[in-house]
């Protein structure tokens, strides 16, 4: 399966997820706005600065981070990549006022900035199976390498969830394997966080 064609099924989910929902945890599929929070948080852990930063959000919805991000009275300059126009149009129209926020379809309209931070977008893999879905995971970390200056950060599902719940649409991910992988292929300074309550896990990479 192509990657275009693997993403416009996922766009078509999330665009139908965010039309039922709306601007909501649920919108982008999370079960409540305190887990949707406990993620940003594990993930923000990466960002070493202490004034101002740059950040991009690699699937960023419809911008709930930029909004953690002011809760927390931060200085940052943010740019917001998602596959959903129709997530991206209220994110515009929500926090596009500030000319240190943008946000965009088009990872080629991306710049290079400090950190780059990816939550929930390795989850969804619908009807896609893991032989074709494994490599565009691998492939999009890669990508998130790339953008980041000082470091990236990721989470996913794990294998270790209990298997009453798991379900055939959604990727787990073995956090050794992706552990492994980041500290081979990425820096020598990798972290797994797998103890925040949540059947996920994050991986920090700071280089």
């Amino acid at each position: 399966m192509g990657r275009r064609t693997l993403l416009s099924d996922v766009e078509r989910y999330y665009s139908c997820r965010f039309a039922e929902h709306g601007p909501s945890a649920q919108g982008v599929d999370w079960n409540s706005v305190e887990s949707q929070e406990l993620r940003f948080a594990q993930l923000l852990n990466v960002v070493a600065a202490e004034e101002e930063f740059s950040i991009l959000d690699y699937g960023c919805g419809y911008g709930a981070l930029a909004s953690f991000l002011d809760s927390r009275g931060l200085t940052y300059c943010y740019q917001g990549f998602d596959l959903s126009e129709m997530m991206l149009e209220h994110a515009r129209q929500r926090f596009g006022g500030n000319g240190r926020r943008s946000f965009t379809s088009d990872d080629r309209a991306l710049k290079r900035c400090e950190y780059v931070v990816a939550s929930g977008i390795f989850n969804v893999r619908l009807k896609i199976d893991e032989s074709d879905w494994l490599p565009y995971v691998l492939e999009t970390i890669e990508r998130l390498d790339g953008f980041a200056a000082r470091g990236f950060a990721f989470n996913m599902l794990t294998v270790y969830s209990e298997p009453a719940r798991m379900r055939p649409d959604l990727f787990y991910g073995d956090p050794c394997f992706f552990f492994d992988m980041c500290k081979r292929r990425f820096s020598r300074d990798v972290a797994l966080l797998h103890d925040y309550g949540l059947y996920e896990f994050t991986i920090l990479v700071r280089k």
